[in-house]
C-alpha cells in the first residue's frame, strides 16, 4: 500500500470521534452502513476497510457541488472529506452516486447526507492529545 495512502487512512481514522485506538489498533464504523472496520497504527487496512472521499474528488470544481465543496475546503483530501468505509459501501456509491455527478439531485443528496453525518463524527486530529 502507498505512502500517502496510509497517511489518507490514518487521518480518516485520527479525525473520526467515534474511532478509538487500542492495542494498535483503530477501530471504528463504516460511514454508509455501520460495519465493524479496523485500521493499524501504521496505516495498514485490516479486512475490507477503504478511504472514502465523501464529495468525489472529480465533484471537485464543480458548480453544482459547489455548496458541498464549501464544506470541506479546495482539496478533496482535507481530513472533513476523508472517512473510512466497507469495500462494498465505497464501491457502490462510486458506482451509483458518485457516477451520475453533482447534477443529479439524488446524487448530490446521499452526499449531503453522507457529509453531515462525517462532520458530526469530527474531531480535530492536531487538538486530540495521544493520537
Amino acid at each position: 500500500m502507498r505512502a500517502a495512502l496510509r497517511r489518507r487512512l490514518l487521518l480518516a481514522a485520527r479525525s473520526d470521534a467515534s474511532a478509538i485506538l487500542a492495542d494498535g489498533v483503530w477501530s471504528t464504523r463504516c460511514l454508509h452502513c455501520r460495519s465493524a472496520l479496523q485500521l493499524r497504527e501504521d496505516g495498514e487496512a485490516l479486512g475490507a476497510l477503504t478511504l472514502e472521499h465523501v464529495v468525489p474528488r472529480a465533484w471537485f470544481g464543480r458548480n453544482a457541488a459547489r455548496a458541498l465543496t464549501a464544506r470541506v475546503g479546495d482539496d478533496p483530501d482535507d481530513a472533513r472529506n476523508l472517512a473510512l468505509a466497507c469495500a462494498r459501501c465505497n464501491h457502490g456509491k462510486g458506482k451509483g452516486h458518485d457516477a451520475r455527478g453533482p447534477g443529479d439531485a439524488r446524487a448530490r443528496e446521499v452526499v449531503d447526507m453522507l457529509l453531515q453525518t462525517r462532520l458530526s463524527r469530527w474531531r480535530d486530529p492536531k487538538a486530540t492529545p495521544g493520537l
